[in-house]
């Protein structure tokens, strides 16, 4: 029994490391999955780096995107898409309320 209660703290700050900051990590990591599977022509957007602007091409082969901008089109890799930011972006739209 005294050599468990040695490594209880140790197993305690594993546990509590896991839940709060592994398994949010993860979440998040499927989150952008999912958003960056779900982009689509026309969606708007920013990039990581902070660029507007709207996907007119996407390329399954080597996952990028083409973004239109004010400058002109440019090839970026879907990584490179900021969920945070595009969210902020293109807030849902509300429900209209019926009178």
């Amino acid at each position: 029994m005294g050599d468990i209660g040695q490594f209880l703290p140790m197993i305690l700050i594993f546990v509590v490391a896991y839940f709060f900051m592994i398994r949010p990590q993860m979440k998040r990591q499927k989150d952008e999955k999912r958003f960056v599977e779900a982009l689509k022509k026309g969606d708007k957007i920013i990039t990581k780096s902070g660029m507007h602007g709207k996907i007119v091409e996407l390329n399954d082969n080597d996952f990028s995107c083409i973004i239109e901008t004010m400058a002109g089109r440019l090839k970026y890799d879907r990584s490179a898409i900021s969920m945070e930011m595009s969210k902020k972006l293109n807030p849902p739209k509300e429900k209209e309320k019926k009178s």
